[in-house]
């Protein structure tokens, strides 16, 4: 619980949510079985607690809850990646590292039981205000990202209206000009001239 264990921590959910997602989604099917798995894993880490006693029992079955919360924080946040569920899979392991690490200061008394309980929580705080702080400025990026990517939107559409009434514009004025030329013609080939005119300007 050293500044060097949260300098590591922090790193490590820097990643987890800057991180792009590689892996092939997974399946329902997969995603049952390893919940299965984790059960298993769990009932087995509990059993081993049975034959312990006192504060080593409970620190056993501490210990075992926690690494099954955070399996299952884990899963969750593969099978449905998402800031909130990686948030989520942070926090549940900075939970079961404060639970465990609070059980182990039972052994200790007065004072030294008391630093050790605040010091173990405030390890658990900084980690999970420092992912909080991360989720939201990625919510925030993809915000901005979206926000951009409208904006980009409107900018063509606008720029290509633009185009569309720039060349109506020039086709009128084209055609006005034409038209003027036909006037100067003798009223025979006036009516000839004005109906080459509409056609070839779309009129």
């Amino acid at each position: 619980m050293k500044p060097l264990y949260l300098s590591a921590i922090s790193i490590a959910i820097g990643l987890v949510f800057n991180a792009s997602v590689m892996a092939e989604p997974m399946t329902k099917d997969v995603y049952k079985a390893e919940e299965a798995r984790i059960a298993a894993a769990y009932d087995t880490a509990k059993a081993k607690c049975v034959s312990l006693s006192g504060n080593v029992k409970d620190v056993c079955e501490v210990d075992a809850k926690g690494k099954a919360k955070v399996a299952k924080s884990d899963l969750e946040a593969t099978y449905e990646p998402s800031d909130k569920n990686r948030y989520n899979a942070v926090v549940a392991k900075a939970e079961a590292d404060f639970a465990l690490a609070n059980e182990k200061c039972d052994d200790k008394d007065g004072n030294a039981k008391d630093l050790c309980t605040k010091e173990a929580k405030a390890v658990e705080t900084r980690i999970t205000a420092d992912a909080e702080a991360k989720m939201k400025i990625s919510e925030a990026n993809k915000g901005a990202m979206e926000k951009t990517a409208t904006a980009d939107k409107q900018a063509q559409e606008a720029g290509t209206a633009a185009r569309q009434d720039a060349t109506t514009e020039k086709r009128d004025a084209d055609y006005a000009v034409a038209n003027e030329k036909c006037d100067a013609l003798p009223s025979a080939e006036k009516a000839t001239c004005v109906q080459a005119a509409k056609v070839k300007f779309n009129k």
